[in-house]
């Protein structure tokens, strides 16, 4: 599948930019899928106003191919999407592994109806840049892809600028997801799209959870050969805007409409720093990430989104003094939250 063949509105949507959510998986104490929940979380995100579902991913725990789960949560997330809503949606599948199992996962995706892959390179820490670009080049022939530089606290290779230009060559690669949490690696990934003559087929979407609204506020000024080009991120596909989605939404817009301008409001400076504050405790930034898809969980439990923390992993769960800093976060941060609008909104969904 080519990026031609994706409907003309979905592609205007991924390259203008927009929210797309980490989709999480919703589990029984029994640590089987609990489809309700499920559902319930892909009605939440549309009716949020995302733009798009990223499902199979790091959020989702890739741990659902190990137990089968991949294609059943795969499909019960684009049939809920389309049984609730008609505008256009960018369906985004997260594909790991070795080439073999990202090119099957692939085939599975777009049978589904899905738009792209987010190709997790977490499996290719020993092969050479040369081969992880064969691999890409490989998963690129059977869906359009979107990058991801996946930080190395949770498995993610480190990658040089000539990565990314290299990279950014490839026809079929529409997005890249920059989530290195490292401001240098950041600059790795822009540098190189720009040096590929990239940046107007390819859009730049933020995963640094932890600089979330400047990164898709600010300008980024790249300099080759005395020649200034400016880049912006698009949009942002964060494990973060799993939870609190409908404000996330808000503060998306607010930093659209700063962009380009002279002067960036003062309070949204500010409001990059408390975003960031309430990320170290959902991510569990004390424990280097461990606890970081129970701390979503946890967010989503207290709205009534899920029914428990449970990951598929029973050694996974919120780390010692996470759940102190996660009330902290709460009460400190109360307005940032989307309790309201879940409460008004939450027995429809769980319907």
């Amino acid at each position: 599948m080519h990026h031609s063949k994706i409907e003309s509105a979905v592609r205007r949507l991924i390259a203008d930019g927009t929210v797309i959510p980490a989709h999480p998986l919703a589990l029984n104490a029994d640590r089987t899928l609990d489809a309700t929940h499920q559902r319930a979380l892909t009605r939440y995100y549309i009716d949020a106003g995302a733009g798009g579902l990223a499902v199979g991913v790091h959020t989702t725990q890739f741990a659902i191919r190990d137990v089968g789960l991949y294609r059943p949560v795969l499909e019960l997330a684009a049939e809920t999407a389309v049984g609730w809503t008609k505008r256009p949606l960018a369906l985004v599948a997260g594909l790991a592994g070795p080439t073999g199992q990202a090119v099957a996962e692939a085939e599975v995706a777009r049978g589904i109806g899905y738009h792209a892959g987010l190709l997790s390179l977490a499996a290719m820490k020993s092969a050479s840049e040369h081969e992880i670009i064969s691999h890409c080049e490989a998963v690129a022939r059977e869906i359009p892809l979107v990058g991801f530089y996946l930080q190395p606290a949770v498995g993610g290779v480190i990658l040089s600028a000539e990565f990314w230009r290299r990279f950014a060559m490839i026809d079929n690669v529409i997005a890249i997801k920059v989530a290195p949490f490292n401001r240098y690696r950041t600059l790795d990934v822009l540098r190189g799209v720009a040096a590929a003559g990239g940046l107007d087929r390819i859009a730049l979407y933020t995963g640094n959870d932890d600089h979330i609204l400047l990164d898709l506020t600010l300008p980024f000024d790249l300099r080759d050969k005395g020649v200034t080009t400016r880049a912006y991120f698009k949009g942002g596909l964060l494990g973060h805007w799993s939870v609190w989605t409908a404000s996330a939404i808000k503060q998306f817009e607010m930093c659209k409409a700063a962009r380009g301008k002279a002067a960036v409001p003062a309070d949204l400076l500010a409001l990059d720093a408390r975003v960031t504050d309430c990320n170290s405790a959902f991510f569990d930034v004390a424990n280097n990430f461990r606890g970081c898809i129970a701390g979503c969980h946890e967010i989503l439990r207290r709205q009534g989104l899920m029914e428990g923390i449970w990951c598929l992993d029973p050694a996974e769960g919120l780390s010692p003094g996470q759940m102190h800093e996660i009330d902290r976060v709460c009460n400190e941060h109360a307005d940032l939250s989307d309790d309201d609008f879940v409460t008004d909104n939450l027995q429809k969904w769980l319907a």
